[in-house]
């Protein structure tokens, strides 16, 4: 009858696999520091979290919701009507607000009895509820060059371009992308959110 042995690892088998082992546990480490750098650049230097005070843009953004803007968006691409923007306030720059471009450079914005109409022809607004239109009519503005005519959801409870003019664009600094609080508001900005606000 054969006798069965266990088979013992040589002395020099297990400092191998301990050295291969804690490479492989190095180079994870390494591809995880980079990976965290790269993650805290990209929201230090290329987002910045803001949170929204008061309600003019509800119902897309509320109250105390915290959110992403991306501040080097526009150095790629236009400022586009819908867009959501940040931008210094005009009248005093140490002021932040959040609102929606309705109008572009050139652009003839009026209202009435709550319609925005651009170049004569009223605009779809399908992120804000009837309920919020109000019912004020404004003249004609034409949107000077390098300058966009800016606007609240909540058009019974937002100051803006109606009010202080259209905002030079050196003024405006990010796009709002990404809300992450309060977590039921989690998601994309101009898609969950304008769905959440019909």
């Amino acid at each position: 009858m054969e006798e069965t042995r266990e088979l013992v690892p040589s002395p020099g088998q297990r400092p191998a696999a301990s050295r291969r082992f804690w490479r492989e546990m190095r180079v994870w480490l390494l591809e995880l520091a980079v990976a965290l750098a790269m993650a805290m650049f990209i929201v230090v230097f290329l987002f910045q979290p803001v949170n929204v005070e008061g309600t003019s843009m509800a119902p897309t953004l509320t109250n105390q919701e915290h959110l992403f803007i991306n501040k080097f968006i526009y150095h790629f691409e236009p400022i586009e009507r819908g867009d959501v923007v940040v931008f210094w306030y005009p009248l005093d720059p140490a002021k932040s607000f959040i609102k929606r471009v309705v109008g572009l450079p050139g652009d003839t914005v009026s209202v009435r009895q709550g319609h925005v109409y651009v170049n004569g022809r009223e605009i779809s607004e399908p992120y804000v509820p009837r309920r919020y239109l109000g019912d004020e009519s404004y003249p004609p503005v034409v949107v000077p060059k390098g300058e966009y005519y800016v606007m609240g959801d909540h058009r019974d409870d937002s100051y803006d371009s109606r009010s202080f003019g259209p905002v030079p664009r050196r003024f405006i600094y990010g796009k709002a992308i990404f809300a992450y609080w309060p977590l039921r508001r989690f998601g994309w900005i101009g898609q969950t959110h304008a769905a959440s606000g019909k």
